[in-house]
C-alpha cells in the first residue's frame, strides 16, 4: 500500500511539473516576444484560433499605455476589475486584442503577460504610434528518439 502511494504521489508530482502553460509567440519590429496565456476560455479560444495560423493586427497607440488591434473574430471574455502593468494581454470588449506597456484599470478580459521582455524593452520595442504585429502558436521542435544499439 505504501508503495502505491509513493508512486501516486511521484505521478500527481510529474503531472503538475509537466503541465506547463501554453504559451504564444508576437512578432514586432523584427522581435519575437513570448508569452504565456491566461487559465480561462478567451485564452482557449485564441489558442485555438492561432492554432488554424497566424493572425496579423495592425495595432494603434491608445492614450500613451497600450496598443490596440481588431482580432478576426470575437472570443468569448471573462470580464473581471483590473489594474493592468507593462506586458499585460488584453481582451476588450471580446475582439480587440491589447499590449499594455503602462498601467489602467477597468473590468477587461486578461489573456496572458508577455514573459519574454521587461516592460520598459516592450515599450521600446513596440515603439510610437501604429505597429503591426503577427500571433503565432510556437514551433513545435521534434526531438530525435533513441535507437536502441543492434
Amino acid at each position: 500500500m505504501r508503495k502505491l502511494c509513493l508512486v501516486l504521489a511521484a505521478l500527481m508530482i510529474c503531472m503538475t511539473a509537466c503541465a506547463a502553460a501554453q504559451e504564444i509567440e508576437i512578432h514586432v519590429n523584427d522581435q519575437v516576444l513570448i508569452a504565456e496565456l491566461a487559465d480561462n476560455s478567451s485564452a482557449e479560444a485564441l489558442a485555438e484560433l492561432l492554432a488554424r495560423g497566424p493572425v496579423t493586427i495592425d495595432m494603434h497607440d491608445f492614450s500613451n499605455f497600450e496598443k490596440v488591434g481588431e482580432l478576426p473574430e470575437s472570443l468569448p471574455t471573462n470580464d473581471e476589475d483590473i489594474t493592468t502593468e507593462a506586458c499585460d494581454l488584453i481582451l476588450y470588449l471580446g475582439h480587440r486584442f491589447v499590449i499594455y506597456y503602462d498601467t489602467n484599470s477597468w473590468d477587461f478580459t486578461r489573456l496572458g503577460r508577455i514573459i519574454s521582455v521587461t516592460g520598459e524593452e516592450l515599450r521600446e520595442i513596440l515603439g510610437d504610434g501604429d505597429v503591426t504585429v503577427v500571433l503565432s502558436l510556437p514551433e513545435k521542435t521534434v526531438e530525435a528518439e533513441e535507437v536502441p544499439e543492434t
